[in-house]
């Protein structure tokens, strides 16, 4: 070995300690390795077709195969079931394609324990086994008297011979009284295959539990935890979602106000950590528990109030509210860029030329 390569051994070391105190403390590294990835640029999809969409569970199909959107029900059309969205060209063209299951496939313990539902909230499409797992949400605004539901199915695809969901009951319920909402789920596995529902809107912040499979169902003792809170009086966070990579957890949440048009003021945030129960930090090293999260996406000009966000084989869905268009909700699809590890979006909606 050469005298050179002794005299490096040390400044070697000495990285390595560095890196390997980052790792415990959550620090992301893009600063202290020379071998961290090269940051990556967003890539927005222009959009066509059916967009008018809200809280949009986005599923990136294989190559040559469909993409999916499941999406928030519209009060009056079959029950207010959730929205199924298709394209059939990567995600640029999209068509409604009905209702997810019709008025007389309506799941029946909702209405006989939750007065006043209108629509099903906030889907989420997670698929375990050959086994589609459709987890939405029951509620009424401005109340915690609210259930997280499922349904099982072989196919996302209405067209399909095999298409029908049935209903498994409630996962988690909450009421008045709870320190929480039971809304907004979705769900992730951790290193073991075993999954996480994530959920919660208002009240003391993001909770997550533990779930089984093949029933979907949470595990037995399950009790939540909290993984993020604004830690103000109104604690406007809501609609988490979780994403795995390179052995982070990514939760991104969604801060401000939804459903006002033009007045949104809805933002996506994100934290990470190396254990899917937490702690969350931000970029800056803040607990999302204590009110820390990195800002993905903002308002910016007639984009208003993005959020209500899913995460699909790196492509982030959302809806804003479109300030050209009266604040009408549509949906916005692009693929996620990186630098340093963490995820980086940008405002820009495209059209489609012509």
């Amino acid at each position: 070995m050469s005298r050179a390569g002794r005299r490096r051994r040390p400044v070697v070391v000495a990285l390595a300690v560095l890196c390997v105190a980052a790792v415990a403390s959550g620090i992301g590294l893009g600063v202290l390795r020379p071998w961290a990835e090269p940051a990556t640029e967003p890539r927005p999809i222009a959009l066509d077709g059916d967009l008018a969409t809200h809280d949009p569970a986005l599923v990136v199909g294989a190559a040559g195969e469909p993409w999916f959107v499941y999406s928030t029900g519209v009060p009056n059309k079959a029950l207010g079931a959730p929205v199924v969205n298709r394209s059939d060209d990567g995600g640029a063209t999209w068509e409604q394609v009905g209702p997810a299951w019709g008025s007389d496939e309506d799941p029946q313990w909702v209405r006989e324990s939750i007065e006043g539902v209108e629509h099903y909230w906030a889907p989420e499409l997670v698929e375990h086994d050959g086994t589609w797992y459709l987890y939405f949400s029951a509620s009424t605004f401005g109340s915690n008297t609210s259930a997280i539901g499922l349904a099982t199915g072989s196919t996302l695809d209405p067209a399909d011979p095999d298409y029908g969901w049935t209903h498994q009951g409630a996962v988690w319920r909450s009421q008045a009284g709870d320190t929480y909402n039971a809304i907004d789920p979705g769900v992730v596995e951790d290193a073991d295959g075993n999954p996480w529902l994530f959920f919660g809107s208002f009240w003391d912040g993001i909770h997550a539990v533990p779930l089984e499979w093949p029933s979907g169902m949470p595990a037995d003792g399950a009790e939540p935890v909290l993984v993020a809170s604004r830690g103000d009086g109104e604690n406007q966070i809501e609609a988490p979602y979780v994403v795995e990579r390179d052995g982070w957890y990514y939760l991104f949440v969604s801060w401000g106000k939804c459903c006002s048009g033009v007045s949104s003021t809805y933002s996506i945030q994100v934290g990470r950590s190396r254990d899917v129960t937490g702690p969350y930090l931000d970029a800056e090293g803040r607990d999302m528990a204590d009110g820390g999260g990195t800002e993905v996406l903002a308002t910016d000009g007639s984009m208003i109030g993005p959020g209500g966000q899913s995460v699909s084989q790196g492509h982030l869905g959302y809806h804003f509210y479109d300030g050209d268009a009266a604040g009408a909700f549509r949906l916005a699809v692009q693929e996620l860029g990186w630098s340093d590890g963490w995820p980086v979006a940008t405002p820009e909606v495209p059209v489609p030329p012509g």
